[in-house]
């Protein structure tokens, strides 16, 4: 069974211009006034509720050296939702996760790895995998978080609890981003598959979701932030760029995935940038399609 949880958390953006925040965090009740809980539920899903973030700030004025944005905000976000999915999971649910920023991704990989673990699909428009290492610009998480994920950021956001990594590298398929990607060549050398965009619309989204899954393993989580649609399709993101796939590719590639998922989080829409709603509804349709089948063929623990 699917249950819903919303996880309306910002703090791993950049603030839209100084001062300002941004607005996914807004997502999860705009995707509910636009039909997406009341169409899960018709499906026989339950509401698992809220887990609120800590207040955004700014604090790039102030932000010593060896810090992301917000950073104890996330990681006391990260364990509640952590907390939360692991009740979900405990009882045999698929949660569906609604956010927010691609922060909350760790709060997913806290609660996996805590049960021993399973694999990655990461879909979005961009590989996320800014760290330390490749970037001296190191500051929101939304940016870093599959880096962060499989180990390889600081210890405060990649190893929350003792826990890194919270996904196996060998075991992360990304799907999604732009040939322009900085960081895609680091990322095919470290990750068990990295398929651009254009790969998906060439060689279709069931083949692409199929070879993913095994790359993930017989479990994983699912991660998609909805960047991973061209901006002609869905503009209504913090970052968008040409080159991405659109909604009959984004249903198809959900739909293969999403049996084998123990759960999955969506991200990064931003109601902000939708005044009338229409990305919000077309949303709903997606994810009504696409994950209706969320979690049906997990094997047995």
């Amino acid at each position: 069974m699917i249950t819903l949880l919303s996880a309306p958390s910002n703090l791993g953006l950049r603030p839209p211009e100084p001062g300002s925040v941004p607005g996914a965090a807004k997502a999860p009740e705009a995707l509910r006034e636009a039909g997406l809980f009341a169409r899960f539920a018709e499906l026989g899903a339950t509401d698992s509720g809220v887990v609120l973030a800590g207040r955004y700030v700014d604090d790039d004025a102030t932000r010593p050296p060896g810090r992301v944005r917000n950073e104890q905000a996330t990681i006391d976000h990260s364990q509640r939702l952590a907390a939360r999915i692991g009740t979900a999971l405990d009882r045999g649910e698929a949660p569906l996760v609604i956010g927010g920023d691609c922060a909350i991704l760790l709060g997913a990989g806290l609660a996996t790895a805590r049960r021993g673990g399973v694999g990655l699909v990461h879909i979005d428009g961009h590989t996320d995998f800014r760290h330390p290492g490749n970037s001296d610009d190191c500051a929101s998480v939304a940016g870093e978080a599959l880096a962060a994920a499989v180990g390889t950021h600081w210890p405060a956001i990649a190893d929350i609890d003792g826990l890194a990594p919270y996904f196996r590298a060998e075991r992360t398929a990304h799907i999604g981003h732009r040939f322009d990607d900085e960081d895609q060549e680091e990322v095919r050398h470290v990750l068990g598959m990295l398929t651009p965009a254009a790969d998906v619309i060439s060689r279709g989204a069931p083949h692409v979701g199929a070879e993913s899954a095994l790359v993930a393993g017989p479990a994983y989580w699912l991660q998609l932030d909805v960047d991973v649609l061209d901006p002609t399709v869905m503009p209504a993101v913090d970052s968008p760029d040409p080159g991405g796939i659109g909604a009959a590719e984004l249903t198809a590639l959900l739909r293969e995935l999403a049996p084998r998922a123990v759960g999955a989080s969506i991200t990064v829409f931003d109601p902000d940038l939708d005044p009338d709603g229409r990305y919000a509804r077309l949303l709903v349709e997606i994810l009504t399609e696409g994950l209706s089948g969320l979690g049906t063929r997990v094997p047995s623990p």
